[in-house]
This record gives structure tokens, sequence and C-alpha cells, in this order.
């Protein structure tokens, strides 16, 4: 059973505040009755994500491979190299063919652009009902 008492610390990354609204808006604050709400720390650059990351304060990260001049997909492999108990990781692709980018990052999970709502919560979803069951 999931506690959910306390919000998720969902950290959506990307330089665009455009990208990042779109994922918050497509998620919404509780996109399972299994899930506790979403509490968004939105970054748009890769230090700050770096940092939050190796703090603990984040449950999961949405990094979005667009980004520039650091891409979610090398931040990915960053974290999970790096941090010894990294949350889980969703990748936004550009292309549902970068999927195999997302496999070399280690992401959990990857999205492509445009965003689709149902297939991301879809993703966020099963990525945590994984970690929670763990």
């Amino acid at each position: 059973m999931v506690d959910t008492a306390r919000p998720l610390r969902v950290l959506v990354y990307s330089n665009d505040a455009d990208t990042r609204q779109q994922v918050i808006t497509a998620v919404g604050r509780r996109p399972s009755g299994e899930l506790p709400e979403f509490e968004y720390l939105e970054v748009a650059t890769g230090p700050v994500v770096l940092e939050r990351v190796d703090a603990g304060a984040v449950d999961l990260a949405i990094l979005d491979g667009e980004s520039a001049p650091t891409g979610g997909l090398g931040l990915a492999k960053q974290l999970k190299d790096e941090v010894a108990d990294c949350p889980p990781v969703l990748v936004l692709t550009g292309r549902a063919d970068d999927a195999w980018l997302a496999t070399w990052s280690r992401a959990e999970a990857a999205v492509p652009h445009p965003i689709d709502a149902f297939r991301l919560v879809d993703a966020i979803v099963a990525v945590l009902r994984g970690r929670n069951a763990a």
C-alpha cells in the first residue's frame, strides 16, 4: 500500500517554461488514486537538477531530452551513474524513435514529444507503481 499522506516531489526539468507547464498541466495534482498528490519543482538548469536530486529532495524526475544546453538524456545518465539512491527518471524524447536513447540513459521510462497526457500519466503511474512495489 502506498503512503498517500506525504505529497510526491516531482522535479520537472526543461529550459523551456512552456514544456514544464505542459507536463504539469498534463499530469495534474493527482494522476492516480493509488498515488499521493504531486508537488512540483520546476527546474530550468542542469546544475540545479543535480543539486536537488543529490540532496534527496525528489521522488520522480521528469527530464526534457530536448533541453539546451544540458539535455535531459545526458542528465538522466549522469544521475543514474552518480547518485546512489537515484529516484526514478522519465525522459521526454524528441520523437518515438529516440526511445533507444532513453535506454542508454538508464531512465525508467520515455515519452516522446509532443506531450500526450494519457501516455505521460500511464508512464508515470507504471514507474511509480514499480518503485513503490520494490
